[in-house]
């Protein structure tokens, strides 16, 4: 059971508005879950209740909402996004510094959870298309360790910025990867090209691979469940 309440966090050059499930118990841990590009942090809410996990994992869900800004590959058109697209490449081309402003706000919201006194290694990063490639750069290169990051129906926008040196931290992070065999707007390749990347960097990593477009379906949401509950035990020492 979570209370659902909204929040606005000071992220430094933005305040980024909140949705947040806050357990019944005081919470021990933090998912901070990012929507993709148009959407909003009110996507996935409703799923948390079918992840089915324990009520001692004591987890706060937090759905930030992403700024509004123009997307260069739509037209110009203004829409909530963590960064500007410049091409719909397969491999999408995008405003690195805008991708690293966006990078920068999520690792505020981390920061005020280890501040707020939840261990690093007791939150996972999340998110779904131009959402899970934020999620892959703020948690690759977090310079504490974290308990975990999972990736949807997303791709790896820019690895070089990825150095060893930045990803020291979180070498050994577990990353889960899932994708839509019938995704037309990610594709499974770009999807894969980002497996690869992380298996050649020695990276603890998984793939599922589900008959879904771009979306998520409720075996995936299980499989979410079961990866959360895999790496908020570990972050125990269970």
């Amino acid at each position: 059971m979570h209370r659902h309440t909204q929040k606005t966090f000071d992220c430094g050059t933005a305040a980024l508005r909140a949705e947040v499930l806050e357990p019944v118990q005081p919470a021990t841990a933090s998912v901070i879950w990012l929507h993709g590009l148009g959407a909003s942090g009110d996507d996935f809410v409703p799923v948390v209740p079918h992840l089915k996990l324990a009520d001692d994992l004591s987890v706060r869900f937090i759905f930030p909402h992403a700024p509004e800004m123009p997307v260069t590959c739509n037209g110009g058109y203004i829409m909530p996004a963590w960064y500007d697209i410049l091409a719909l490449s397969e491999i999408r081309d995008v405003n690195v510094q805008d991708l690293q402003t966006g990078c920068d706000w999520i690792n505020a919201i981390v920061c005020q959870q280890i501040a707020a006194g939840i261990a690093p290694e007791r939150i996972v990063v999340m998110g779904f298309s131009q959402g899970g490639a934020v999620a892959y750069h703020t948690t690759l290169s977090f310079p504490q360790k974290l308990a975990g990051l999972i990736a949807l129906s997303t791709y790896l926008p820019a690895p070089s910025l990825l150095t060893p040196q930045k990803r020291q931290a979180n070498q050994t992070l577990p990353v889960r990867i899932a994708h839509g065999d019938f995704d037309d707007v990610v594709t499974e390749r770009a999807g894969r090209l980002a497996l690869q990347w992380l298996q050649e960097q020695g990276y603890d990593v998984q793939w599922k691979q589900y008959p879904m477009a771009h979306e998520v379906c409720i075996s995936e949401i299980r499989q979410i469940g079961e990866w959360l509950t895999e790496m908020l035990n570990t972050g125990t020492g269970e």
